[in-house]
């Protein structure tokens, strides 16, 4: 199964981290996109980490994090720095999707 998390807002973290890796450890994959004022939490290297997880894949909407002065530069070259297709492909290939 294919768990998809569109992560929305700057609460929840240990929520997210806790999901992932118990979906993880249940033999899943976790498909992690971020936007809005969740884009904030991709300064913290608990959240930004995931995406070194073995079946992790992250994607962050770019525009959101512009928005909420997140440098995308500074954000791990395996999180994709995407825009809402993104989301689109989250919605379309997982087979449950979660909003935190």
């Amino acid at each position: 199964m294919k768990l998809g998390i569109l992560v929305n807002t700057d609460k929840g973290l240990e929520d997210v981290i806790g999901i992932t890796k118990e979906a993880l450890s249940r033999g899943h994959e976790v498909s992690i996109f971020t936007m809005d004022a969740a884009t904030k939490l991709l300064k913290n290297p608990d959240y930004s980490g995931l995406c070194r997880l073995e079946g992790v894949r992250m994607a962050f909407c770019a525009h959101s994090a512009q928005g909420e002065g997140v440098d995308a530069g500074l954000v791990p070259r395996e999180i994709t720095c995407g825009s809402q297709f993104d989301n689109a492909i989250m919605n379309n290939e997982s087979d449950v999707v979660i909003v935190l």
